[in-house]
């Protein structure tokens, strides 16, 4: 147990960034639409996470490299390179810019479930001093600057939002055989949608980026790499847990109109008292404040991996980035201003980003020259060549629900 405790810190990073408030909202719509009858979806979304995460993870422990440096050394030809490099910071930097305002505005709305009034009223202004805690919360982790203060402080709010949720769900008191019976595949058309968004709020490419740089600032040998396996696979199926767990509660609900889970929370109140409220609403706040963390993070990692920086968290141009990112999400969410051009942007990028970083990856992890004997199993070349048509799927849904917009 002591030597689990002191492995662990990588994959739960990963968990505290892809639960956010989008996985939340997600997970909400799913539960009140259709009940427990996509809980087989989002185990198949889980196992997906954890075969590319692990592939991330090795890749990161074995080259000593974020992804996109490997990504950066890898290519020789300048101008697809440039390409990519220019992909990589529209779809990371700038996406997780304009989604740092959802990250930040989600840990809010959990907060405002039991906080009558949110704002400051500054003459005909209305400012949000919630969303000024959070930040400042984010941005006082992130400036100090140390791989394990940032690490330990997202643990404790991973485990506090598992506690959260998981008792969320307790309490609503579900039929068990039902819940099983949630996790035979059900192919629907009505349903179709939901699906895909479910695997795409859990198999995200800044994360792939983002644990490959972490595991090379905890691990540097292969003889960690089985610590390293474990780590990813449990802090990932935590996630799942965490995510069924949402699935569950917004089960209970005998209502559809409800968004997301700050609805959720306040629904909950008739039926199981104030104590599903406030629990579910910090549950929410934790998912929130947790990715407002990981998504600068990750977009400094992908910026310094684009540009080869040296240096560590505590690095000016390192801090530089993700400041920019956080300050952009703060001042967003504190205004309530939403740029719709610069999300629809994003929309874009993360929709071709998502399968080329799955092939790039899967190429990458049978490289011996990169990775010598550790390179991809075939039964892990199977399972990641099934992912990448996933991952094609997710894209092409992205790109076409943005051109949809415009039709």
């Amino acid at each position: 147990m002591i030597n689990w405790l002191k492995n662990i810190g990588p994959g739960t990073l990963v968990t505290a960034a892809f639960i956010g408030p989008g996985t939340v909202t997600m997970c909400t719509k799913a539960g009140v639409a259709f009940g427990y009858d996509l809980l087989w979806a989002l185990a198949l979304s889980i196992f997906a996470c954890v075969v590319l995460q692990e592939m991330a993870a090795r890749l990161g422990i074995v080259t000593q490299q974020g992804l996109s440096a490997v990504l950066r050394s890898q290519i020789k030809n300048p101008i697809l390179k440039g390409v990519m490099t220019f992909i990589l910071i529209s779809a990371i930097f700038i996406g997780n810019a304009a989604y740092e305002a959802g990250n930040i505005s989600g840990g809010v709305l959990g907060l405002s479930s039991i906080v009558s009034d949110p704002y400051l009223h500054v003459s005909d202004y209305k400012i949000n001093y919630l969303s000024l805690i959070i930040g400042l919360i984010a941005f006082v982790i992130l400036l100090i600057g140390k791989y394990k203060v940032v690490e330990r402080i997202l643990i404790v709010l991973v485990i506090f939002m598992s506690f959260a949720f998981i008792l969320t769900a307790v309490l609503t008191q579900p039929n068990i055989l039902e819940v099983m019976a949630g996790f035979i595949p059900d192919f629907s058309s009505d349903k179709t949608w939901t699906i895909i968004g479910l695997i795409g709020t859990t198999v995200v490419p800044y994360n792939l980026f983002l644990h490959a740089s972490l595991v090379s600032e905890k691990w540097k040998s292969t003889d960690d790499l089985l610590a390293a396996k474990k780590d990813t696979q449990i802090a990932i199926i935590l996630g799942g847990i965490i995510s069924m767990a949402i699935i569950i509660a917004a089960a209970s609900v005998q209502t559809q109109e409800i968004n997301n889970a700050a609805d959720l929370a306040l629904s909950l109140e008739p039926l199981f008292g104030n104590a599903a409220k406030h629990v579910l609403a910090l549950g929410l706040f934790a998912a929130g404040i947790t990715s407002a963390i990981t998504a600068p993070l990750a977009a400094a990692y992908v910026v310094k991996g684009c540009f080869g920086w040296q240096g560590d968290l505590s690095s000016t141009k390192f801090r530089a980035v993700w400041m920019i990112v956080l300050c952009i999400g703060i001042l967003f969410s504190t205004i309530g201003f939403k740029s719709i051009e610069i999300i629809t942007f994003a929309q874009i990028a993360n929709g071709l980003l998502l399968p080329i970083v799955a092939c790039f990856l899967l190429w990458a992890m049978n490289q011996k020259s990169l990775l010598a004997e550790h390179t991809n199993s075939l039964r892990q070349n199977i399972f990641g060549f099934f992912i990448v048509f996933i991952a094609l799927g997710l894209g092409a849904k992205s790109i076409w629900k943005v051109i949809a917009t415009f039709l």
